[in-house]
């Protein structure tokens, strides 16, 4: 936008107009939802039908799809939304202690590990071709985010398991396959097991045109960027803060303040200042505020986990 837009913009009104939009928008749910991302929606009956085509891995990245690992459960000090170091290969103290849990061979244990586990999820990007419930959304490119569920018909399409099956490409724009997403409820869950790929056949007739639909996909990598986590200490701070322990949190913070700022001031100030310091910030401060995260599988309705959670 050029200077005389901005104040074309500022004559008529339209600037503020958006502005107050935006914060409707963040009042609402933390920025609003993220445009890029395509849901499957269910009808008034319960059940769900939809079109779509797995997309190439985008330029400069190898694979078609990301994984990631995350938790969400609910403690005395809040809920604890994470993604977990475990998908770059890292150690991460929610799984450290889930270990811990489950070894010590006490069902009650066992019980909170299944509260506390990981969840898995997998993003790609896909061509929409059928969407009844949104026709606004057809012909374009989103990414998808599902579980093991689905993943696990794609690698059936890749590995089939008879003799008498041809393998394939799902992600292929000329020997790939249309996938017929249907969904339903059961036992208070969205179900995809009836899900299928449709016979091989070229996305379109027009290598031009999924040219373009290829040069319009959404990075996958940038999932699993180091951006997207926190550091070990940060979740362990965080963790026990959830699980109740505030004390520890408190206090493995002030150190790590303290360290920090007793390195460059401790010439200047006393210890004894350095601390009272840090002790009035701890008095004023509140409880974390949560990000807005939304949590989804494909065996899930979102709402559905979290009230299951809830009223565990």
């Amino acid at each position: 936008m050029g200077f005389s837009d901005l104040k074309k913009q500022s004559s008529l009104g339209s600037l503020t107009a958006k502005l107050v939009k935006e914060v409707e928008k963040t009042n609402k749910g933390g920025g609003g939802a993220d445009d890029r991302l395509w849901k499957p929606e269910m009808d008034k009956s319960g059940n769900g039908y939809a079109v779509i085509r797995f997309l190439p891995a985008p330029d400069g990245e190898e694979l078609p799809w990301v994984k990631l690992f995350s938790h969400a459960f609910q403690g005395p000090g809040g809920w604890y939304i994470e993604n977990s170091l475990t998908t770059i290969g890292g150690k991460d103290p929610i799984g450290e202690l889930n270990r811990e849990l489950w070894n010590s061979g006490s069902e009650a244990n066992k019980e909170i590990v299944r509260k506390q586990k990981r969840k898995l999820s997998f993003y790609a990007n896909i061509y929409v071709v059928q969407d009844k419930a949104n026709p606004q959304n057809e012909g374009k490119v989103f990414l998808y985010k599902f579980g093991k569920k689905i993943f696990d018909k794609i690698m059936e399409a890749m590995q089939p398991e008879f003799e008498d099956e041809t393998a394939i490409n799902p992600f292929d724009f000329w020997q790939g396959a249309n996938f017929k997403l249907k969904l339903k409820k059961v036992a208070g869950y969205w179900n995809y097991d009836a899900s299928e790929f449709a016979s091989t056949s070229p996305l379109l007739d027009d290598d031009d045109a999924m040219e373009s639909i290829w040069k319009q996909e959404h990075s996958l990598t940038a999932f699993v960027a180091d951006d997207q986590f926190k550091t070990y200490d940060e979740l362990k701070k965080r963790l026990d803060y959830v699980l109740g322990n505030k004390a520890k949190a408190r206090q493995e913070a002030q150190e790590t303040e303290y360290d920090n700022y007793a390195a460059t001031e401790r010439k200047s100030v006393s210890e004894e200042e350095v601390m009272q310091k840090l002790e009035d910030s701890y008095k004023a401060a509140k409880e974390p505020t949560l990000p807005e995260t939304s949590t989804s599988d494909d065996d899930d309705d979102p709402m559905s986990y979290f009230a299951k959670l809830a009223d565990s």
